[in-house]
């Protein structure tokens, strides 16, 4: 089954500061029929103006990761960590039995940026931090494997069976994916237009994918897309 979601349908919150679209239920945005997906609790498209940003506040018994795709981010936690991500980051941290951070634009440029929260296998885990950037050409016409489970192979290690992708394909490119029995994907457009069979994606639509044992896409223009790969629920 695949189930498009419109850019046009996704609730909008504009805050001055922060323009943010939410693919489920979060903050003012109450839906209980879309309250995640499979472990994936939240996925925020944020954009933060100059100089402002998210100020200290608690996270706990989540892992969140965050993707940046364009401008830079200050994070700054309780944990004694504090870093500048950039375009092409990654940054996770699992808040397990409690954690406090920030995150600030302190540039002069917008920053555009991918919040995803993948609920734990377990409540009251042990606190963990890190950070990986990836070079440009290894998302190139690819798949790049940015996040895994502990077991996974991916730079970023979760404590969640979960997987996250990336791909910046050029126009014109074919991409054949096997998707394994009992796991479902979420896609995200994040930018350029892709078509999945006869489901044309525009910039930040979306795709729920569950039941299939194959994913084609065709990009009809340069594409930067995102998808997430979970236990099927």
């Amino acid at each position: 089954m695949l189930q498009k979601i419109n850019t046009k349908n996704l609730f909008l919150a504009d805050y001055g500061w922060l323009q943010s679209k939410f693919h489920f239920s979060f903050a003012e945005y109450k839906d209980i029929k879309n309250i995640k997906f499979g472990a994936l609790r939240v996925l925020n498209d944020d954009i933060i103006q100059p100089h402002q940003g998210f100020g200290m506040h608690p996270h706990h018994n989540m892992e969140i990761i965050t993707y940046i795709i364009e401008g830079e981010l200050t994070h700054q936690d309780s944990m004694g960590n504090k870093e500048t991500l950039q375009a092409g980051e990654v940054q996770y941290m699992s808040a397990g039995t409690g954690v406090m951070h920030s995150e600030i634009n302190e540039s002069d440029k917008l920053v555009r940026l991918l919040q995803i929260w993948i609920l734990p296998p377990q409540e009251r885990l042990k606190p963990r931090y890190g950070s990986h950037r990836y070079l440009p050409h290894e998302s190139h016409n690819k798949l790049l494997h940015i996040v895994s489970s502990q077991k996974g192979n991916a730079a970023v290690k979760i404590y969640q069976d979960s997987n996250i992708f990336v791909g910046k394909l050029n126009q014109n490119r074919d991409l054949k994916l096997e998707i394994k029995p009992e796991r479902q994907l979420y896609f995200v457009q994040i930018e350029g237009t892709s078509q999945i069979r006869d489901i044309v994606l525009n910039s930040a639509d979306a795709l729920k994918i569950i039941d299939e044992s194959q994913l084609e896409l065709k990009t009809l223009s340069d594409s930067h897309f995102l998808f997430i790969d979970l236990k099927k629920e």
